[in-house]
């Protein structure tokens, strides 16, 4: 029988993503068990400490075992670590150097929303694509240079690897997890009763884009501000880097350093948020908001809003705004 490991850091982390990781994977072996198959999985909640409390006390967790007394596991699951990834990684220090021996040993490894903060700390994610929760992205990417974030990816899946983008889109990761260690029936049946839809991949239609500005280049944070404040007009790179006195080439480059975006991606989001708050908020037709935001092709307005969202125009009205739909 294989062994899962379910993780519980030191520190005020998020107790959903521990309950949930452990219902959907018993689920799973009783589905099994109930269908004349021997259950997958030994499950364990292991930490480092005999009690983790959550939510200032109101809840608390006894883990079933240290993660000394596990030698050799096949699945590790990290939870998410809320806001407070900081303080866990410093407090954690026995649990990420235990991670990585266990991956070097051939466990498989996935981590929950901000739980890739302590994964990443690890060094297993350098090089490797991964996901979190969109909004801890710019300090995510601060963090960890070396790894490759993808903060509109829902999962992300290489070598023996898997990241989760976030919040309760943690029930999809372990949806896909269930598929992958148990087979596609008893992921179909676990969804079904969990009511969790199945083979969702992106987190797109839920990032609110507040721009990047965590950096210190003043010249970039003036050129967001304008771009901010101008959205709606046609701005070119050429008159951006003209009107801050920055060459071209040198105002790219630094653009990218600090936003992660060029400054067309930059523009091209600020416009399509712009856009989403008008389906969230007005009646108006698709054709009014994309004049309103500075786009008149709707082919290219359309292209870049599923681009950036994930779904069309009209989806994303129809989805977040009921008076409209």
């Amino acid at each position: 029988m294989r062994h899962l490991t379910i993780l519980v850091p030191d520190g005020p982390n998020n107790l959903s993503s521990i309950v949930g990781s452990y219902k959907i994977f018993t689920r799973a072996n009783e589905y099994y068990r109930q269908n004349g198959r021997k259950e997958l999985f030994t499950i364990q909640l292991a930490g480092i400490s005999e009690t983790v409390e959550f939510y200032d006390g109101l809840f608390s967790v006894k883990p079933h075992t240290h993660i000394a007394s596990i030698t050799k596991t096949d699945l590790v699951i990290i939870p998410s670590l809320n806001h407070n990834y900081e303080k866990a990684m410093s407090g954690n220090k026995a649990l990420i150097a235990w991670i990585e021996d266990q991956y070097k040993n051939g466990a498989e490894i996935a981590s929950i929303c901000t739980g890739a903060f302590l994964l990443a700390s690890t060094g297993l994610l350098n090089g490797k694509s991964c996901s979190t929760h969109w909004s801890v992205a710019n300090d995510f990417r601060n963090t960890f240079p070396d790894v490759r974030l993808q903060p509109d990816r829902l999962i992300t899946d290489e070598n023996g690897i898997y990241t989760n983008g976030g919040a309760y889109s943690f029930l999809n990761l372990i949806i896909y997890l269930i598929e992958k260690y148990y087979g596609r029936q008893t992921a179909i049946f676990c969804s079904k009763v969990f009511q969790i839809e199945m083979d969702r991949q992106s987190q797109s239609s839920f990032i609110i884009f507040k721009g990047q500005k965590q950096h210190s280049d003043d010249i970039v944070k003036e050129a967001q501000d304008y771009i901010e404040h101008n959205a709606s007009e046609k701005i070119s790179v050429e008159h951006l880097s003209a009107k801050f006195a920055v060459g071209r080439r040198n105002f790219d480059r630094r653009f990218i350093k600090a936003t992660g975006n060029t400054p067309i991606e930059y523009l091209q989001r600020v416009k399509i948020e712009n856009a989403k708050r008008a389906f969230e908020t007005t009646r108006k037709t698709i054709n009014e908001v994309m004049y309103e935001v500075g786009y008149a092709d709707v082919k290219a307005f359309r292209e870049v809003f599923r681009r950036i969202t994930g779904m069309s125009p009209l989806e994303y009205r129809n989805r977040y705004n009921k008076d409209a739909a």
